[in-house]
């Protein structure tokens, strides 16, 4: 009696850890290499708020039957350290989907998302040529070459600003932005003076300030990212140099936008009604001030969208009894077209990019305000 006891118990123990291995199973985790260390670590600090707060609202919202968790691996914003991480996590953790960051980053995992059929998506990077890395490969934020675009026509013909000099990190996002600029300037009357390429480690500007001085811009377009674009403003400003700075959506950062000296800089983002009554929007506006004590950008509304866009694809995915693999999430979001995200309606093109409304912002050194709003 006692050997069958022994038994029926074992059996029970066995059955309730095959119970708890079941729960565990529902349970998924995706991945973000983003930099947590390094120059640009701010960055990482903004995005995985916005990611965080997304997953927190799907686990709230149940629209997965388990509990969704991200695991951050640091890239320090470098591509071969980004490609460590991204290797982590698709090798050893197994995740079907990765939050990316920074031009030179992006492509670097590219191939291995490609190679793995894990999707990747983008929110930060805007090189141009993030458009071109296959159908794994997302990106949740409009690309350089339309910030571009954006921008030129109010500066050119409402600001009669047309000759301009560009300052640009020497990286896959610099060499974009500068392709873009040639090709554009000349159609709509502008002129590209100069284009100076800096390393991305530099920190000292004083020579390349002096070349600025020298070509007597209009504009003065700053295509960097981290503590470097803030020292290029600083530096540029303690050596006298007075004319408008123009940037993309790296000066969107709280430590640039307190920053005396940009104060009166352009740059461009998607168009996001920040006071729309949209539920979707609204709700990660109210939380994010409740939880942060601030307003949100355009960077947190990125990687809150990339990941409510994994919670919405995953729980379609769960309701025909598909597993949640990269090549179902891919065919499920072509297959969907239309997701509401925050600042509204999101659809993709065909090479995974959002093509979105855009607007140019003013460092007012409070909150910014929108100059200009540019339909797509």
């Amino acid at each position: 009696m006692t050997a069958v006891k022994n038994l029926l118990s074992a059996s029970l123990v066995a059955f309730a850890a095959l119970g708890s291995l079941s729960t565990h199973a529902a349970d998924v985790t995706i991945g973000a290499v983003f930099p947590l260390s390094g120059p640009n670590a701010t960055y990482g600090d903004i995005f995985g708020s916005g990611a965080n707060l997304a997953a927190e609202h799907v686990n709230a919202d149940k629209l997965i039957d388990g509990k969704l968790t991200i695991q951050y691996e640091d890239s320090q914003a470098l591509p071969q350290q980004g490609v460590i991480a991204m290797n982590k996590l698709v090798n050893v953790s197994k995740v079907p989907y990765v939050l990316s960051a920074f031009t030179g980053v992006s492509k670097a995992i590219s191939t291995t998302a490609s190679r793995t059929k894990t999707v990747a998506i983008n929110g930060g990077g805007v090189g141009p040529d993030l458009a071109e890395l296959g159908p794994y490969f997302w990106n949740i934020i409009p690309l350089a070459n339309y910030e571009v675009k954006a921008v030129l026509p109010y500066l050119i013909k409402e600001r009669n600003m047309k000759r301009f000099v560009l300052v640009y990190v020497d990286d896959p996002l610099g060499e974009g932005i500068r392709k873009e600029l040639s090709d554009s300037l000349p159609k709509i009357g502008g002129e590209l003076v100069e284009a100076l390429s800096v390393p991305a480690t530099a920190q000292q500007f004083s020579g390349i300030a002096a070349r600025v001085r020298s070509a007597n811009p209009d504009v003065i377009y700053i295509a960097s990212y981290g503590s470097q674009q803030s020292q290029i403003v600083k530096q540029f400003r303690d050596n006298g140099i007075k004319q408008q700075f123009v940037s993309y959506t790296a000066f969107s950062t709280p430590e640039l936008n307190a920053l005396p000296e940009a104060k009166g800089a352009y740059y461009t983002s998607q168009n996001v009604d920040w006071n729309s009554t949209d539920p979707v929007t609204k709700r990660f506006v109210d939380d994010y001030k409740k939880k942060y004590n601030k307003m949100p950008t355009a960077y947190i509304a990125n990687y809150y969208n990339a990941v409510r866009l994994f919670g919405l694809l995953a729980h379609e995915l769960e309701k025909q009894g598909k597993p949640i693999t990269g090549e179902n999430l891919l065919a499920q979001r072509i297959q969907t077209k239309t997701f509401d995200l925050v600042g509204g309606k999101v659809t993709f093109a065909e090479n995974g990019t959002v093509i979105s409304p855009m607007q140019i912002n003013e460092i007012d050194g409070a909150d910014g305000k929108v100059v200009s709003v540019i339909a797509e």
